[in-house]
């Protein structure tokens, strides 16, 4: 079976930190939206600026549900069954860490995870 597709934005160290980490233990193949046919995937440019998405064969995930498809394919089963049952909770959090990649608290978690890398 093919490594699932990560569609993410190039631009953002958040981002870049995020995928490398996941790549540690998940074989991925990470396109940044700006590097990307969108067309071929049926994603826009405006989806993809305001979100990572997933695929995985004929499925796509968006936002939160492809945070937590990566999670549990990379073996953080724990987090990603609580990131599932919080719902909303999760997908307002989700969206409030793309809205602030620039923050203080997105930039440490950035840092953290790039440390995780090492």
């Amino acid at each position: 079976m093919p490594a699932p597709i990560v569609i993410y934005d190039g631009e953002c160290n958040f981002c870049l930190q995020c995928i490398n980490w996941v790549g540690k233990k998940l074989d991925i193949r990470s396109i940044a939206f700006q590097r990307a046919d969108l067309a071929k995937y049926d994603l826009t440019l405006e989806e993809c600026r305001q979100q990572v998405f997933v695929i995985d064969g004929d499925k796509k995930y968006g936002a939160i549900d492809a945070v937590i498809f990566l999670l549990k394919k990379r073996g953080n089963k724990l987090l990603s069954k609580s990131l599932k049952l919080l719902g909303p909770l999760s997908r307002w959090g989700y969206f409030w860490v793309a809205s602030h990649r620039s923050s203080l608290i997105v930039r440490l978690i950035g840092r953290i995870l790039a440390r995780q890398g090492k």
